[in-house]
């Protein structure tokens, strides 16, 4: 059982872990890069992490949590249906051009490095992934059930054509340095889910 102090000290540890694996990518993420980082013995990392493919899941958790709180808690406090969706679009974008990631969103990152990786850190990712486009989907239904959309709209290809805005959205901001990047998402957007 943790402190409260060992669980703010945890807490700290990962912050700086998620920002350095959000640099460096999951792969470059090990307890000595992160000892190196903080300026700590790699033995008292170990003692919190165990192993790498520890560390690297528990850095997952810690930003898919943080990514939950500034996205996904406040859209999911708006009325169901179409404000909900519209707002988990706009804190989605919020969060990803304003991310306290100096190297961007970790799992747009994770996930080309993952994707064709077997193991557990991979499956923690993907799990991740699902759960949120299940939120964008479910979110999407309740909209159909209120009225708002369509009834012959399909919730997961909705969670799947938003799901691309973002990335394209990332790619356009992150490569190509696109000053039109954030207008293009929300053109996006507004085609996808057109105002009533």
């Amino acid at each position: 059982m943790l402190t409260a102090k060992g669980a703010d000290t945890r807490q700290a540890v990962l912050e700086r872990a998620v920002a350095l694996a959000s640099r460096v990518g999951l792969g470059g993420l090990t307890i000595g890069t992160l000892a190196d980082e903080l300026h700590l013995s790699k033995s008292g990392l170990f003692g919190h992490f165990r192993s790498k493919e520890a560390l690297q899941i528990q850095v997952l958790d810690h930003a898919a949590a943080r990514f939950v709180e500034a996205v996904v808690r406040p859209a999911l406090a708006q009325p169901r249906g179409e404000p909900r969706v519209r707002s988990l679009f706009h804190r989605w974008l919020d969060w990803a051009r304003s991310s306290p990631m100096p190297g961007g969103c970790l799992f747009v990152a994770a996930a080309t490095e993952l994707d064709d990786k077997e193991g557990p850190v991979h499956d923690r990712l993907q799990q991740l992934q699902r759960e949120w486009l299940g939120v964008i989907a479910t979110s999407f239904q309740k909209g159909i059930e209120e009225g708002h959309f369509p009834e012959d709209e399909d919730p997961d290809q909705f969670a799947h054509d938003l799901y691309g805005v973002m990335l394209a959205y990332h790619h356009a901001h992150r490569l190509l340095r696109d000053p039109k990047a954030e207008a293009r998402a929300r053109h996006a957007f507004q085609k996808l889910l057109p105002e009533r």
